[in-house]
C-alpha cells in the first residue's frame, strides 16, 4: 500500500487560496480595514519576519469573528466549485489521478480552510487534514478548531496515517511548512522537482 501527500495552495493550485477566499468573504466595512491592520503584517511575512502561521491566525480572527456558520459554508461550497477550477494546476491533477489509478491513498494536507476544501476534496476523492473554523450556536468564533495547522502537517499526518503501514509514501509541497511532511517520504517533491 502507499500514501500520496499533497499540500495545497502553490502545489496542486497555482495560487494562495486562502487569502481570495477571504477576499471574497470580507465585507466591505473589513476589507477597509484590513488595508491598515493587515497590511503591516503583509509585509512582515514578505520580508521573512512574521511567519505564515501568524498571517493567517490573525487575517481568519478578522475575517471570521462572528460571522453566521451557514454563510460561510455555503460561500465555501460556491467557492470550491465556481473559483477552484480554474485555479489548478493541470499536470497535478494528472498526479492525483495517476496515485488514486494506482489505487493508493491520496490526501491533501493544508494549511487552508475545510470550509472550501472539504466540498472539494469530496469531488475530488481525496482525505482532507487541514484547519477548521470553530464556532459555537451558529456564528464563527474567529479561531481555528485545535488551533492552526500549518507548521504541524507532519504531526497531523503522523496522527492520522499508521506509516508503518505504507510500503511507499509520496509527498508534494512548496514551502518551509511541508518541509517536515515532506521528510516523511520516500519519495519528495518540492515546487515540481523531485528530490533526491
Amino acid at each position: 500500500m502507499q500514501l500520496a501527500l499533497f499540500d495545497f495552495d502553490n502545489t496542486v493550485t497555482v495560487c494562495d487560496t486562502y487569502s481570495r477566499f477571504l477576499r471574497r468573504i470580507a465585507t466591505p466595512a473589513q476589507l477597509a480595514r484590513a488595508r491598515w491592520t493587515m497590511g503591516p503584517w503583509i509585509l512582515a511575512y514578505r520580508a521573512g519576519l512574521v511567519s505564515p502561521s501568524a498571517v493567517r491566525v490573525r487575517a481568519t480572527r478578522m475575517a471570521f469573528t462572528g460571522r453566521l456558520e451557514a454563510e460561510i459554508v455555503d460561500h465555501g461550497i460556491a467557492y470550491a466549485e465556481q473559483t477552484l477550477p480554474a485555479l489548478l494546476r493541470p499536470q497535478m491533477m494528472q498526479r492525483i489521478v495517476w496515485h488514486q489509478a494506482q489505487g493508493h491513498e491520496v490526501a491533501v494536507v493544508s494549511g487552508s480552510l475545510d470550509t472550501y476544501l472539504a466540498p472539494w476534496c469530496e469531488r475530488h476523492g481525496l482525505a482532507l487534514i487541514c484547519n477548521r473554523l470553530e464556532s459555537g450556536q451558529g456564528r464563527l468564533t474567529g479561531r481555528y478548531a485545535d488551533g492552526d495547522r500549518g507548521a504541524h502537517k507532519a504531526a497531523d499526518v503522523r496522527a492520522r496515517y499508521d506509516l508503518s503501514r505504507y510500503e511507499r509514501i509520496h509527498a508534494y509541497g512548496d514551502s518551509g511548512e511541508d518541509r517536515p511532511m515532506l521528510a516523511l517520504a520516500h519519495e519528495r517533491w518540492y515546487r515540481g522537482h523531485r528530490l533526491a
